[in-house]
Protein backbone atom coordinates (compact mmCIF):
# COMPACT_ATOMS: atom_id res chain seq x y z
CA UNK A 1 0.00 0.00 0.00
CA UNK A 2 1.54 3.80 -1.35
CA UNK A 3 0.66 6.31 1.16
CA UNK A 4 1.51 9.72 -0.23
CA UNK A 5 0.86 13.07 0.86
CA UNK A 6 0.69 16.09 -1.47
CA UNK A 7 2.69 19.38 -0.71
CA UNK A 8 -0.07 21.33 0.88
CA UNK A 9 -1.07 18.48 3.29
CA UNK A 10 2.36 18.10 4.56
CA UNK A 11 2.27 22.04 4.79
CA UNK A 12 -1.01 22.28 6.92
CA UNK A 13 -0.05 18.85 9.04
CA UNK A 14 3.53 21.41 9.83
CA UNK A 15 1.29 24.30 10.51
CA UNK A 16 -0.80 22.20 13.25
CA UNK A 17 2.61 20.75 14.83
CA UNK A 18 3.74 24.13 14.91
CA UNK A 19 0.90 25.23 16.55
CA UNK A 20 0.63 22.37 19.31
CA UNK A 21 4.45 23.18 19.84
CA UNK A 22 4.07 26.92 20.05
CA UNK A 23 0.89 26.10 22.77
CA UNK A 24 2.63 23.37 24.69
CA UNK A 25 5.59 26.48 24.66
CA UNK A 26 3.46 29.32 26.54
CA UNK A 27 1.55 26.94 28.48
CA UNK A 28 5.34 26.05 29.75
CA UNK A 29 6.37 29.46 30.36
CA UNK A 30 3.06 30.54 32.49
CA UNK A 31 3.43 27.72 34.57
CA UNK A 32 7.04 28.72 35.36
CA UNK A 33 5.87 32.30 35.64
CA UNK A 34 3.21 30.90 37.79
CA UNK A 35 5.73 29.05 40.30
CA UNK A 36 8.32 31.91 39.99
CA UNK A 37 5.34 34.45 40.99
CA UNK A 38 4.37 32.20 43.52
CA UNK A 39 7.86 31.92 45.40
CA UNK A 40 8.44 35.78 45.07
CA UNK A 41 5.25 36.14 46.69
CA UNK A 42 6.57 33.45 49.24
CA UNK A 43 9.71 35.28 50.18
CA UNK A 44 7.66 38.85 50.42
CA UNK A 45 6.02 37.49 52.87
CA UNK A 46 8.24 37.20 55.35
CA UNK A 47 8.34 40.56 56.71
CA UNK A 48 10.22 42.32 59.73
CA UNK A 49 8.06 41.75 62.92
CA UNK A 50 10.45 43.02 65.48
CA UNK A 51 11.94 40.60 67.88
CA UNK A 52 9.97 37.38 68.59
CA UNK A 53 10.68 34.42 70.24
CA UNK A 54 8.59 31.34 71.98
CA UNK A 55 7.04 31.56 75.25
CA UNK A 56 8.84 29.45 76.28
CA UNK A 57 12.23 31.37 76.13
CA UNK A 58 12.88 34.00 78.97
CA UNK A 59 12.68 37.56 78.50
CA UNK A 60 16.23 38.96 76.48
CA UNK A 61 18.43 41.11 78.38
CA UNK A 62 18.76 43.72 75.33
CA UNK A 63 15.01 45.45 75.16
CA UNK A 64 15.80 47.98 72.66
CA UNK A 65 15.00 50.86 74.97
CA UNK A 66 16.93 53.43 73.92
CA UNK A 67 17.78 51.44 69.92
CA UNK A 68 14.83 51.98 68.67
CA UNK A 69 13.80 48.52 66.89
CA UNK A 70 12.40 49.16 63.08
CA UNK A 71 12.83 47.15 59.52
CA UNK A 72 14.97 49.93 58.18
CA UNK A 73 17.38 49.48 61.08
CA UNK A 74 17.59 46.02 61.11
CA UNK A 75 18.55 46.39 57.07
CA UNK A 76 20.84 49.11 57.52
CA UNK A 77 22.92 46.50 60.62
CA UNK A 78 22.41 43.91 57.76
CA UNK A 79 24.41 45.38 55.35
CA UNK A 80 27.00 46.66 57.69
CA UNK A 81 27.23 42.83 58.97
CA UNK A 82 28.12 41.87 55.30
CA UNK A 83 29.89 44.51 54.09
CA UNK A 84 34.03 44.49 54.49
CA UNK A 85 33.93 48.37 54.77
CA UNK A 86 34.37 47.19 58.24
CA UNK A 87 37.83 46.11 57.71
CA UNK A 88 41.10 47.95 57.22
CA UNK A 89 41.60 46.87 53.35
CA UNK A 90 37.96 46.16 53.00
CA UNK A 91 38.29 42.17 52.57
CA UNK A 92 36.68 40.94 55.73
CA UNK A 93 33.19 41.39 56.57
CA UNK A 94 31.70 40.20 59.94
CA UNK A 95 30.03 37.62 58.04
CA UNK A 96 33.18 35.82 56.73
CA UNK A 97 33.35 34.64 60.45
CA UNK A 98 29.66 34.19 61.40
CA UNK A 99 28.69 32.23 58.60
CA UNK A 100 24.17 32.11 57.93
CA UNK A 101 24.86 28.44 56.82
CA UNK A 102 26.42 27.26 59.92
CA UNK A 103 25.00 28.87 62.78
CA UNK A 104 26.45 32.42 62.35
CA UNK A 105 30.15 30.69 63.88
CA UNK A 106 33.32 30.39 61.84
CA UNK A 107 34.00 26.79 60.37
CA UNK A 108 36.89 27.76 57.85
CA UNK A 109 39.40 26.54 60.92
CA UNK A 110 40.16 26.08 63.92
CA UNK A 111 41.42 29.67 64.21
CA UNK A 112 39.18 32.36 62.58
CA UNK A 113 41.43 34.05 59.92
CA UNK A 114 41.35 37.64 60.11
CA UNK A 115 42.37 40.35 57.32
CA UNK A 116 45.86 39.44 55.20
CA UNK A 117 45.03 35.88 56.30
CA UNK A 118 46.15 36.81 60.11
CA UNK A 119 45.23 34.52 62.36
CA UNK A 120 43.82 35.19 65.74
CA UNK A 121 43.93 32.52 68.74
CA UNK A 122 39.90 31.98 69.21
CA UNK A 123 37.61 30.44 67.01
CA UNK A 124 34.43 33.01 66.29
CA UNK A 125 31.44 31.71 68.19
CA UNK A 126 27.54 31.92 66.66
CA UNK A 127 26.16 35.21 67.44
CA UNK A 128 22.17 34.31 67.30
CA UNK A 129 20.17 34.52 70.56
CA UNK A 130 22.43 37.35 71.02
CA UNK A 131 19.64 39.77 72.29
CA UNK A 132 19.39 37.40 75.55
CA UNK A 133 23.49 37.37 76.48
CA UNK A 134 24.86 39.32 79.47
CA UNK A 135 28.33 39.31 78.17
CA UNK A 136 30.12 38.69 75.42
CA UNK A 137 33.19 36.62 73.52
CA UNK A 138 34.74 33.65 74.93
CA UNK A 139 36.26 35.67 77.84
CA UNK A 140 33.30 37.55 78.74
CA UNK A 141 35.38 40.74 77.97
CA UNK A 142 32.78 42.99 75.69
CA UNK A 143 29.29 43.24 78.27
CA UNK A 144 27.12 44.61 76.37
CA UNK A 145 25.79 44.42 72.49
CA UNK A 146 25.87 47.06 71.02
CA UNK A 147 29.64 47.40 71.79
CA UNK A 148 30.44 43.98 70.97
CA UNK A 149 31.40 44.86 67.19
CA UNK A 150 33.93 47.13 68.43
CA UNK A 151 37.00 43.98 69.51
CA UNK A 152 36.48 42.42 66.41
CA UNK A 153 36.75 46.19 64.13
CA UNK A 154 39.84 46.93 66.23
CA UNK A 155 41.63 43.83 66.83
CA UNK A 156 44.64 44.05 64.76
CA UNK A 157 43.92 39.94 63.89
CA UNK A 158 40.72 40.44 62.59
CA UNK A 159 39.63 43.54 60.87
CA UNK A 160 42.56 46.11 62.19
CA UNK A 161 40.16 49.40 61.33
CA UNK A 162 39.94 52.21 63.57
CA UNK A 163 36.66 53.40 64.70
CA UNK A 164 36.47 57.09 62.91
CA UNK A 165 38.49 55.77 59.95
CA UNK A 166 34.99 54.01 59.49
CA UNK A 167 32.85 56.63 60.09
CA UNK A 168 35.10 58.74 57.44
CA UNK A 169 34.23 55.62 55.17
CA UNK A 170 30.74 55.49 56.01
CA UNK A 171 30.12 59.50 55.88
CA UNK A 172 31.96 59.23 52.19
CA UNK A 173 29.37 56.20 50.92
CA UNK A 174 26.68 57.96 49.29
CA UNK A 175 24.63 54.76 50.03
CA UNK A 176 25.04 54.82 53.55
CA UNK A 177 24.24 58.42 54.24
CA UNK A 178 21.13 58.18 52.70
CA UNK A 179 20.31 55.17 54.55
CA UNK A 180 21.47 56.41 57.87
CA UNK A 181 19.47 59.34 57.47
CA UNK A 182 16.61 57.26 56.88
CA UNK A 183 16.88 55.44 60.17
CA UNK A 184 18.75 57.55 62.75
CA UNK A 185 17.27 61.41 60.96
CA UNK A 186 20.82 62.81 61.38
CA UNK A 187 23.02 63.96 58.30
CA UNK A 188 26.66 62.87 59.79
CA UNK A 189 27.11 59.06 60.98
CA UNK A 190 28.42 58.39 63.74
CA UNK A 191 29.45 55.79 65.92
CA UNK A 192 26.40 55.16 68.09
CA UNK A 193 24.30 55.10 65.00
CA UNK A 194 26.84 52.14 63.38
CA UNK A 195 26.81 50.38 66.85
CA UNK A 196 23.16 51.03 67.19
CA UNK A 197 22.41 49.67 63.97
CA UNK A 198 24.35 46.31 64.37
CA UNK A 199 22.70 45.67 67.03
CA UNK A 200 19.19 45.90 65.91
CA UNK A 201 20.17 43.14 63.02
CA UNK A 202 22.14 40.76 65.29
CA UNK A 203 20.51 41.02 68.32
CA UNK A 204 17.16 40.18 66.32
CA UNK A 205 18.94 36.87 64.58
CA UNK A 206 17.02 34.20 67.11
CA UNK A 207 17.24 30.50 66.39
CA UNK A 208 14.01 29.10 67.79
CA UNK A 209 12.76 27.03 65.07
CA UNK A 210 14.61 23.59 65.63
CA UNK A 211 13.23 19.63 65.74
CA UNK A 212 13.25 20.24 69.48
CA UNK A 213 11.35 23.71 69.87
CA UNK A 214 8.72 22.10 67.14
CA UNK A 215 8.69 19.32 69.92
CA UNK A 216 8.08 21.93 72.84
CA UNK A 217 5.08 23.28 71.26
CA UNK A 218 3.95 19.99 70.24
CA UNK A 219 4.26 20.57 66.29
CA UNK A 220 6.11 17.28 66.42
CA UNK A 221 7.69 14.70 68.26
CA UNK A 222 10.95 13.07 69.09
CA UNK A 223 12.03 9.64 67.46
CA UNK A 224 12.82 7.03 69.99
CA UNK A 225 16.70 7.53 69.80
CA UNK A 226 16.61 11.11 69.56
CA UNK A 227 14.05 10.81 72.80
CA UNK A 228 16.66 8.35 74.79
CA UNK A 229 19.49 10.86 73.40
CA UNK A 230 17.37 14.18 75.14
CA UNK A 231 16.77 12.02 78.48
CA UNK A 232 20.77 11.52 78.41
CA UNK A 233 21.13 15.16 78.12
CA UNK A 234 18.94 16.34 80.78
CA UNK A 235 20.98 13.44 82.77
CA UNK A 236 24.52 14.26 81.83
CA UNK A 237 24.83 17.77 79.75
CA UNK A 238 21.63 20.42 81.03
CA UNK A 239 23.93 21.16 84.19
CA UNK A 240 25.70 23.64 82.14
CA UNK A 241 24.04 23.43 78.81
CA UNK A 242 20.41 24.50 80.29
CA UNK A 243 17.10 24.98 78.34
CA UNK A 244 15.90 26.36 76.38
CA UNK A 245 18.66 28.34 75.25
CA UNK A 246 21.26 25.42 76.18
CA UNK A 247 24.24 27.53 77.93
CA UNK A 248 23.63 29.00 81.54
CA UNK A 249 25.92 31.64 80.50
CA UNK A 250 28.76 30.83 83.11
CA UNK A 251 32.59 30.59 82.59
CA UNK A 252 33.90 27.23 83.16
CA UNK A 253 37.04 25.32 82.75
CA UNK A 254 36.13 22.16 81.04
CA UNK A 255 39.56 20.06 81.55
CA UNK A 256 40.63 20.91 78.04
CA UNK A 257 44.48 21.77 79.35
CA UNK A 258 46.39 21.67 82.47
CA UNK A 259 48.54 24.35 81.39
CA UNK A 260 46.78 27.25 79.56
CA UNK A 261 48.51 29.28 76.64
CA UNK A 262 44.94 31.53 76.55
CA UNK A 263 43.65 31.90 80.25
CA UNK A 264 40.43 33.01 78.74
CA UNK A 265 38.07 34.78 81.34
CA UNK A 266 41.26 34.89 83.71
CA UNK A 267 42.60 37.77 81.17
CA UNK A 268 39.79 39.85 81.73
CA UNK A 269 39.36 39.80 85.48
CA UNK A 270 43.38 38.99 86.33
CA UNK A 271 41.98 36.78 88.79
CA UNK A 272 43.77 33.02 89.40
CA UNK A 273 40.58 31.18 89.90
CA UNK A 274 39.27 32.12 86.36
CA UNK A 275 42.13 31.06 84.51
CA UNK A 276 41.31 28.29 82.10
CA UNK A 277 37.52 29.39 82.04
CA UNK A 278 35.60 30.16 79.05
CA UNK A 279 31.82 31.13 78.51
CA UNK A 280 29.57 28.13 77.86
CA UNK A 281 28.50 28.01 74.33
CA UNK A 282 24.97 27.23 73.30
CA UNK A 283 24.34 24.06 71.70
CA UNK A 284 21.54 25.21 69.59
CA UNK A 285 22.83 24.32 66.14
CA UNK A 286 26.27 22.38 67.16
CA UNK A 287 25.92 20.10 64.23
CA UNK A 288 26.98 23.02 61.80
CA UNK A 289 28.71 25.08 64.45
CA UNK A 290 32.27 23.07 64.37
CA UNK A 291 35.05 23.65 65.22
CA UNK A 292 34.49 23.21 68.41
CA UNK A 293 35.61 24.82 71.90
CA UNK A 294 37.24 28.03 72.15
CA UNK A 295 40.32 27.25 70.31
CA UNK A 296 37.80 25.16 67.60
CA UNK A 297 40.21 21.60 68.56
CA UNK A 298 37.72 19.48 67.64
CA UNK A 299 36.09 19.45 64.31
CA UNK A 300 32.93 16.93 64.91
CA UNK A 301 30.54 16.28 67.76
CA UNK A 302 31.73 12.30 68.38
CA UNK A 303 35.44 13.97 69.23
CA UNK A 304 34.41 17.03 71.15
CA UNK A 305 31.76 13.94 73.38
CA UNK A 306 34.88 11.83 73.45
CA UNK A 307 36.92 14.58 75.26
CA UNK A 308 34.33 14.46 78.14
CA UNK A 309 34.57 10.58 78.24
CA UNK A 310 38.29 10.32 78.09
CA UNK A 311 40.05 13.58 77.67
CA UNK A 312 39.12 15.86 80.11
CA UNK A 313 42.61 17.23 81.77
CA UNK A 314 43.24 18.39 85.79
CA UNK A 315 44.35 21.34 86.58
CA UNK A 316 42.88 23.93 90.05
CA UNK A 317 40.42 25.96 88.32
CA UNK A 318 38.55 22.63 86.56
CA UNK A 319 35.10 22.68 87.10
CA UNK A 320 33.62 20.52 89.76
CA UNK A 321 31.05 19.08 87.68
CA UNK A 322 33.69 17.02 85.73
CA UNK A 323 35.80 15.72 88.60
CA UNK A 324 33.84 12.59 87.19
CA UNK A 325 34.26 11.33 83.52
CA UNK A 326 31.09 11.40 81.66
CA UNK A 327 29.70 7.41 81.19
CA UNK A 328 28.69 6.64 77.80
CA UNK A 329 28.30 3.27 76.09
CA UNK A 330 28.64 3.73 71.61
CA UNK A 331 24.58 3.29 71.71
CA UNK A 332 24.19 5.89 73.93
CA UNK A 333 26.88 8.37 72.42
CA UNK A 334 25.19 7.83 69.08
CA UNK A 335 21.67 8.58 70.56
CA UNK A 336 22.91 11.95 72.54
CA UNK A 337 24.44 12.98 68.86
CA UNK A 338 20.68 12.46 67.64
CA UNK A 339 19.61 14.65 70.05
CA UNK A 340 21.82 17.31 69.72
CA UNK A 341 20.91 17.08 65.81
CA UNK A 342 17.31 18.27 66.57
CA UNK A 343 18.55 21.47 67.97
CA UNK A 344 19.49 22.10 63.81
CA UNK A 345 17.94 25.53 62.98
CA UNK A 346 17.31 25.02 59.42
CA UNK A 347 14.11 27.80 59.19
CA UNK A 348 17.20 30.11 60.87
CA UNK A 349 19.76 29.02 58.31
CA UNK A 350 17.43 29.77 55.39
CA UNK A 351 15.84 33.08 56.74
CA UNK A 352 16.48 35.60 53.63
CA UNK A 353 16.24 38.84 56.29
CA UNK A 354 19.46 37.18 57.87
CA UNK A 355 21.15 36.86 54.54
CA UNK A 356 23.50 38.61 52.77
CA UNK A 357 22.04 41.68 50.62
Amino acid sequence: MMISFSVESIHNKFKMVASAALFIAILLFALIFQSCKKSGEIVDKVEFKGLEYPSYFKAPHYLFTKNSLTAEGVSLGRDLFYDPILSLDSTISCGNCHSQTHGFADHNGGFSEGIQKRLGTRNAPSVFNLAWNTSFMWDGGINHLEIMPLAPITNPVEMDESIPHVLLKLNRHPGYKEKFKRVFGKDVIDDQMMFYALAQFQGTIVSAGSKYDMMRQEKSNFTSDEQAGYLLFQAKCAACHSEPMFTDYSYRNNGLDSIFKDAGRGEITLDPIDSGKFKVPSLRNVELTYPYMHDGRFFTLELALEHYISGIKSSSTRDDLLNNPVKLNSVEKAQLIDFLKTLTDYSMMGNPLYSKP
